[in-house]
């Protein structure tokens, strides 16, 4: 059997009478680190045992130590293990034991302990009821804070480490959020508790591997995270909420979903990441808005969203998650395809054309209906060909033009318009973007003719369009 015993946060009188006699009556007696106030106080009782210190020089990594205690205590099968704070409560050591002797039928006791949480709760007269998220410090890229309760941030062993946390931490909480450092809570005599900004938590000379961190609920925020965001507009469809936000619905918020991504375009045209932080909040914004309308009709929720689409990036990208493997960006395309297909159950090619939405710009459109028909290989061999129908387009144009019939030359007009689509996809250009740079260069070059006139002292509408056309010229010259 495995016995894993707690040592308690600190103090020799922390220590179960059970925990002591456990330790005593072990043949094998290992202890994971040499580095914990008790340890002094069990060795004056005349127990016997060995630490793994000398792992943390030899491993690369925590988390190739603590594999390599956890090998160990399972090899030897009948032992006792001891630990600071409570065996459960952050040691990995421990759950990977749990882990490896459950595979090998070996029994676990655990031997609990009061933990250096329950310290540090005394310590900070912090109710957990009201809410408490317990953090590895080391871990904070996948474990993230919750501002709205008392979290604690175990882990600051050393000013480097204090730093890291700190940098991390202010991506959730302002540098001045009052924190509290907290070393030895619960061992008298050694206990050390400072109120400090957030930002100073690397400069106290004191921190140890007896460190923690521990941060109040935040009452005012000058930062936010999604929750917030949802909460806001949660309250903005409330009953006292805004009664523009109350009226709106899917299809009268359509406009400015289109509105705020093609301000997202522009803001990407103009290289302006300040702006494109804030058009990308406003896309967000309408993604959150249309969420809380479904919410409250019962259609669908904003985690519904996000299942879903991640659940989609997932399956689609099994060279990534799963066991596929793709050379090349062109594989992976060709893979997503396939996969939504699959996903849509689009049997035909056909079905494949009619789901691209019809609401696309005719451009961004077109150019989809294009690739789609090519993958089948209907398509023109070279750029060539596709060249050439822009003028068989252009010359049935001016054919019908002349018998004035207005559908015959809107029908025409929207073929010349497929056939420049044609080409642009062959050149591997987005035409969408395309025509807007055009249309920007045309209104730079009309400015510079409005100046000039300007300067001049001519009214434009005065001008002939030989002189507006000179100055044109002079304009692509510039």
């Amino acid at each position: 059997m495995i016995k894993i015993v707690g040592l308690g946060p600190g103090s020799n009188e922390d220590l179960t009478l059970k925990s002591i006699n456990v330790m005593k009556n072990a043949n094998n007696l290992y202890l994971r680190t040499y580095k914990h106030p008790n340890v002094e106080y069990i060795k004056s009782l005349g127990i016997n045992f060995t630490t793994f210190d000398d792992l943390y020089e030899e491993g690369e990594s925590f988390d190739e130590v603590y594999e390599t205690i956890a090998d160990k205590i399972v090899n030897l099968k009948d032992v006792v293990y001891a630990v600071p704070g409570h065996p459960l409560v952050a040691e990995k050591s421990v759950q990977l034991i749990i882990e490896k002797a459950e595979k090998q039928n070996i029994e676990v006791e655990i031997v609990p302990a009061l933990s250096f949480i329950d310290a540090v709760i005394n310590a900070m007269k912090a109710d957990p009821v009201e809410g408490l998220k317990i953090i590895d410090g080391l871990q904070l890229d996948t474990q993230v804070p919750d501002t709205r309760v008392g979290n604690i941030i175990t882990q600051v062993y050393s000013r480097l480490v204090a730093s890291e946390i700190k940098l991390k931490l202010m991506e959730y909480y302002d540098d001045d959020v009052e924190v509290y450092l907290i070393r030895a809570a619960g061992v008298e005599g050694e206990e050390k508790i400072e109120r400090m900004p957030l930002y100073e938590i690397d400069r106290v000379s004191w921190v140890d591997y007896l460190t923690s961190l521990y941060i109040p609920p935040v009452k005012s925020k000058s930062k936010y995270d999604f929750k917030d965001l949802l909460d806001v507009m949660e309250k903005l469809r409330g009953e006292d909420g805004c009664p523009w936000d109350r009226e709106q619905t899917h299809e009268s918020l359509k406009r400015y979903l289109i509105e705020e991504a093609y301000e997202v375009i522009d803001a990407i045209d103009k290289d302006d990441m300040d702006n494109l932080c804030e058009e990308l909040g406003d896309v967000l914004l309408q993604i959150v808005f249309h969420s809380q309308i479904a919410k409250e009709f019962g259609e669908f929720s904003i985690s519904e969203v996000i299942t879903g689409i991640t659940d989609k990036m997932i399956k689609r990208h099994p060279h990534v998650f799963g066991e596929d493997v793709c050379k090349n960006s062109d594989e992976v395309l060709k893979n997503w395809e396939e996969r939504k297909r699959e996903e849509k159950n689009l049997k035909t090619y056909t079905e494949a054309l009619k789901s691209i939405p019809s609401s696309l710009p005719a451009l961004m459109r077109s150019y989809k209906v294009q690739e789609k028909a090519a993958e089948v290989g209907f398509d023109w061999d070279k750029v060539e060909d596709a060249v050439n129908k822009i003028y068989e387009e252009l010359k049935e144009l001016l054919e019908v033009y002349k018998t004035n019939e207005n559908g015959k030359i809107i029908e025409e007009m929207g073929d010349l318009l497929f056939a420049v689509v044609n080409v642009a996809r062959f050149l591997d250009i987005n035409p969408e973007f395309a025509l807007t740079k055009t249309a920007e260069k045309f209104i730079t070059r009309f400015e510079y003719i409005e100046k000039t006139a300007i300067k001049n002292g001519i009214k434009m509408e005065e001008m002939t369009l030989e002189e507006m056309d000179m100055l044109w010229n002079e304009a692509k010259n510039q």
